[in-house]
């Protein structure tokens, strides 16, 4: 075997670092750079599940060696290498491991992308747990004041639970986007992002709360006079007057073209259901909460 031979390395590095009779003190210093060789000679011949393992040793290497951004680094490709290994349970270990690394550096940019690429990973195999981790990557973010840079993540969330057809916590989590989007005064995201939570639950065919959402919302000035406002203003008019044809016209303006795809393609459907039917629900809805607020 070469000296370049990666199973030549990773077995030398391990011995460096096993404490015996004649080592009392692992030699990591030695034995991090040979891990570091060990799990790109791996990778490049394909050896996924050794190049992982190897990463990971590295990585604690780095650690013991008080850098954790090289550590979170090395935890990152270890990941990597578990999402072509279909490991998901790994994928998810080692991303949050390489995102806690990264606060210890106080980088909490590259912590919430770890989490996010978890997210990514995740998406279609365990789509619940992507749509947790999408959730820590945006606490991170808002904690460091950098909501802006969760929008996507917001979104990325949002289109998860729509696709598992959990319309509430869609809808809950653009409203939230909307919060963060007018934290930073990006009004025009805000106002798409209430615009899609209404459509949401219309979807749903929950009228009484997709009407509510919209006074919520309209307590907001910018809101109030947008162009999102007046779309979700007509489109709620349309359903109390049972006008499927309004509807449809509505759901293809431009204001609504202007939302992100999966937005779009649950507004091209609409209606769902009998309108008259989700009207009468709504009514119904009203007339019960009326009803336990009377005290008399």
């Amino acid at each position: 075997m070469s000296s370049s031979d990666p199973s030549k390395l990773i077995s030398k590095a391990d011995n460096l670092t096993k404490l015996s009779l004649t080592r009392w003190s692992a030699d990591w210093k030695t034995a991090t750079p040979l891990y570091e060789q060990a799990a790109n000679g791996f990778r490049v011949s394909k050896d996924y599940e050794n190049a992982k393992l190897s990463f990971e040793k590295a990585s604690k290497g780095q650690e013991m060696l008080s850098s954790p951004w090289d550590a979170a680094k090395h935890m990152e490709s270890a990941a990597a290498l578990a999402k072509e290994l279909r490991n998901w349970t790994e994928v998810i270990d080692f991303y949050r491991r390489a995102s806690e690394l990264y606060m210890q550096c106080d980088r909490p940019q590259p912590a919430s992308d770890s989490l996010a690429k978890a997210a990514r990973a995740l998406e279609d195999a365990l789509p619940d747990d992507a749509v947790q981790l999408y959730t820590d990557a945006c606490v991170i973010l808002e904690d460091d004041g950098k909501e802006q840079m969760a929008f996507d993540l917001y979104r990325a969330a949002a289109s998860i639970y729509v696709k598992l057809e959990k319309y509430t916590d869609a809808a809950t989590f653009l409203l939230r986007l909307g919060l963060a989007a007018d934290k930073c005064n990006a009004r025009n995201s805000q106002c798409k992002a209430y615009l899609s939570a209404i459509i949401v639950y219309l979807y749903a065919h929950d009228l009484q709360q997709a009407e509510k959402c919209y006074n919520d919302c309209s307590q907001i000035d910018a809101f109030l006079s947008s162009d999102q406002s007046r779309c979700a203003s007509k489109l709620l008019s349309a359903y109390r007057e049972g006008d499927v044809e309004e509807i449809n016209r509505v759901a293809h303006s431009s204001t609504i073209s202007n939302l992100d795809n999966v937005i779009i393609k649950l507004a091209r459907k609409l209606p769902t259901g009998d309108v008259a039917e989700i009207k009468g629900d709504a009514d119904k809805g009203v007339e019960e909460a009326l009803d336990e607020n009377d005290l008399t």
